[in-house]
């Protein structure tokens, strides 16, 4: 944390700078300057306007779900972030078939294909490839993966998520802060989503929302947070499978993450009950190798630790490793909690926009 404070003010005087170059870009996509496209099926946005997590990855996997349930043949298109596969498009999963493992798609599009059967999942840097694919696949509705600020396709729910322990970070533009873009931005969303909201940061969460309502009237504010599904484990071909029994609650693990936060992942892990050996807090996105791995593992064979437990998002890359079989690897499962006002106001913009050949909102 303070090795990030002491960059951001390093990039201070530059904030400026990015921050107008944002703002015209945008005003250039507003114009017609430079060209959005409409799609004839509906769009929906997940996105946020910080650096880092916010639970996009949860969101998505929670979207595309209850879509499900209500008829719609959902397709996911992310740029792929962390991928090899250079393709103007890939094609992660048909939604039946695993074409790319996470080396290649990216740990967040894997970790989606592998959770979401039914759901094509696609990459692309060009967004607008992959999407007008998905449609000739079948998909009737676009979820856009990290979507806020890539403005070549328009959509018809824009969300923006904000993680209620970090909010809007130092209110900075990025390098001088946490910011994507500077706040006026958030005048394109139609919807703002407040995540792992919880009785211990439920009191700033609703002073930050009642913020969002006075400075963007009109656009609605929703809590969500989130829940432990349970563990899982890797099979053959790479693939996750969920652990029966409770075996988080026998003896102590060694925890490890490589995502955006990883003290929240520890946090999850003491909530909800898992005594921990040790824990080793990694870089967002981060590769893993052999030897690596046989540290971990050492480390937590040195604790005393029964086996490792990690992130989904991590297990996913690991489908290549061989570990002792008496120190098991499991990843944990999480889902989102959501009052149902959530989907059934998304469900009430998408049907008013199907079939009109693209959205209003860029």
């Amino acid at each position: 944390m303070k090795t990030t404070a002491f960059y951001f003010a390093l990039g201070r005087p530059f904030s400026p700078i990015y921050s107008a170059a944002m703002r015209m870009r945008e005003w250039m996509y507003r114009v017609g300057i430079l060209r959005s496209h409409g799609f004839s099926v509906p769009v929906i946005s997940v996105g946020n306007l910080t650096l880092g997590g916010s639970g996009k990855t949860p969101m998505v996997q929670y979207l595309a779900r209850e879509l499900q349930k209500y008829g719609y043949h959902p397709a996911i298109v992310s740029r792929g972030y962390g991928g090899k596969a250079r393709g103007r498009v890939n094609v992660v999963s048909d939604g039946t078939t695993m074409y790319l493992d996470a080396e290649q798609a990216g740990d967040e599009p894997r970790l989606l294909a592998e959770t979401l059967p039914g759901v094509p999942v696609l990459t692309g840097i060009v967004r607008l490839f992959p999407a007008q694919r998905a449609l000739d696949m079948g998909a009737d509705l676009l979820l856009l993966d990290d979507g806020f600020q890539h403005l070549r396709i328009r959509r018809d729910v824009n969300l923006v998520l904000f993680n209620s322990d970090r909010l809007a970070g130092n209110s900075r533009v990025f390098p001088g802060g946490d910011l994507r873009e500077p706040m006026v931005a958030l005048n394109r969303a139609t919807c703002f989503v407040l995540t792992d909201v919880r009785e211990d940061n439920r009191e700033r969460a609703e002073k930050f929302s009642e913020l969002l309502k006075t400075r963007f009237p009109g656009i609605a504010v929703a809590h969500t947070g989130f829940r432990v599904a349970g563990p899982v484990r890797l099979v053959d071909a790479g693939m996750l499978e969920p652990v029966q029994g409770d075996p988080l609650g026998q003896g102590s693990w060694f925890g490890f993450a490589g995502i955006a936060h990883p003290e929240s992942f520890r946090r999850t892990l003491e909530e909800h009950g898992v005594k921990l050996a040790g824990f080793q807090a990694l870089d967002d996105h981060q590769r893993y190798w052999p030897q690596m791995m046989r540290k971990l593992a050492g480390q937590a064979a040195r604790a005393g630790a029964r086996g490792l437990i990690t992130t989904e998002k991590d297990l996913v890359k690991l489908a290549s490793f061989s570990l002792d079989p008496d120190l098991p690897l499991l990843g944990l499962r999480m889902g989102v909690n959501a009052d149902s006002s959530l989907i059934s106001s998304i469900l009430a913009r998408i049907r008013a926009a199907k079939g009109t050949n693209g959205a209003a909102t860029v």
